[in-house]
C-alpha cells in the first residue's frame, strides 16, 4: 500500500512540474494566449523592451528646457458647437474603406497638408515618433505591390488561418492588391521605436505605437475632409523588405500603408452599418 502511495505521489509531482514549465513557456510568449503565427513583429510596441534591454549609457537623458506660454483657445457658442460637431460626425460617417482607386493624379499640396495635420497628433513626451513616406514613382509602387502580394498569398494560404480568412470573405478581399499600382499616391507610415539625439545616443520614444496610431486616425480624417479615399492596410510580414526598399533606418518599423486617391467610377463597398451610440458609449 505504501509503495502504491509513493508511486502516486511521484506521478503527481512530475505532472505538477511539467505544467509549471508549460506555464513558464506560455508567459514568455503572448500574455494570456497562445502565440499566433500571423502576429507581425513590426506591429509590436517595443518601448519597454528597448528601455529594459539597452545599456544605460546608450540612451540620452533629457535635459531640455521648454518655455511655457499662454494657451490660445477659440470658444464657440453652444449652438455652434453642436452644429460643428454634428457636421464633423456626418463627414466622417461617410468615410469608407475603398479598394477601387482611380489613377487620376491628386494635388501634392493636399497630401502635404493632410500629413501636416497628422503630424499634429499628441505623442509620448512629444517625441513625434512617426515618418510618412509618400511614394508616387510607378516603378517603386509596383515593387511595393510585388512584395506585398508575395507575402499576402502566404498570409491567406498559411499564416492567417481559416478563421481570419473566413471573416474576410464578406469583404471579397484576397492577396491581389491592384490599388497599389493604380492609386496615385501611397503613404507608408513608419513608427520610430527610438530616435537619436545630436550626440548619437538613442532617444526613447514612449508609447511609439499608440502615438503613431493616433496620428494615423487624424490622417484618415484629414483625407476624408479633403475628398480623397483610402483603405487602411497593415502588410503582414512585409515591413523589413519595404523598409529596405524605401531606404529607411532600422529604428523605423512599418505600421500602416494607405493607398490614396479618388474613387474609381466603378468603386463598390460592402453595405455595412456602424454600431449605435448606446453600443459604444458608457456614461458614468
Amino acid at each position: 500500500m505504501i509503495k502504491i502511495l509513493v508511486a502516486v505521489i511521484c506521478i503527481l509531482m512530475v505532472w505538477i512540474f511539467k505544467n509549471a514549465d508549460g506555464s513558464t513557456e506560455r508567459r514568455k510568449g503572448e500574455p494570456g494566449a497562445e502565440a499566433h503565427p500571423w502576429v507581425d513583429e513590426d506591429l509590436k510596441d517595443s518601448t519597454d523592451v528597448h528601455q529594459e534591454e539597452a545599456e544605460a549609457d546608450e540612451w540620452q537623458e533629457s535635459e531640455e528646457e521648454v518655455e511655457h506660454i499662454p494657451f490660445s483657445h477659440s470658444r464657440y457658442p453652444e449652438k455652434e458647437m453642436v452644429k460643428r460637431s454634428q457636421e464633423f460626425y456626418e463627414l466622417l460617417n461617410k468615410r469608407r474603406s475603398v479598394r477601387f482607386i482611380s489613377n487620376e493624379q491628386v494635388p501634392m499640396e493636399v497630401i502635404d497638408n493632410v500629413i501636416k495635420a497628422a503630424g499634429t497628433a499628441p505623442s509620448g513626451a512629444h517625441t513625434e515618433p512617426w515618418t510618412f513616406v509618400v511614394v508616387k514613382d510607378p516603378d517603386v509602387k509596383h515593387k511595393i505591390r510585388e512584395i506585398i502580394e508575395e507575402e499576402e498569398e502566404i498570409n491567406y494560404l498559411k499564416r492567417m488561418g481559416p478563421r481570419w480568412v473566413t471573416d474576410l470573405k464578406k469583404f471579397r478581399t484576397n492577396w491581389i492588391k491592384e490599388y497599389l499600382d493604380t492609386a496615385p499616391v501611397l503613404i507608408l507610415i513608419f513608427k520610430q521605436v527610438h530616435g537619436f539625439s545630436a550626440n548619437g545616443k538613442k532617444k526613447i520614444h514612449y508609447y511609439n505605437e499608440i502615438s503613431v496610431s493616433i496620428s494615423c486616425g487624424i490622417l484618415l480624417a484629414a483625407l476624408q475632409n479633403a475628398g480623397l479615399v483610402t483603405v487602411t492596410t497593415t502588410p503582414l510580414n512585409c515591413g523589413p523588405r519595404l523598409r529596405v526598399l524605401l531606404n529607411r533606418p532600422t529604428n523605423e518599423k512599418l505600421l500602416m500603408l494607405l493607398p490614396v486617391g479618388y474613387p474609381s467610377e466603378d468603386a463598390m463597398v460592402p453595405n455595412l452599418t456602424r454600431k449605435t451610440l448606446d453600443q459604444i458609449m458608457v456614461t458614468v
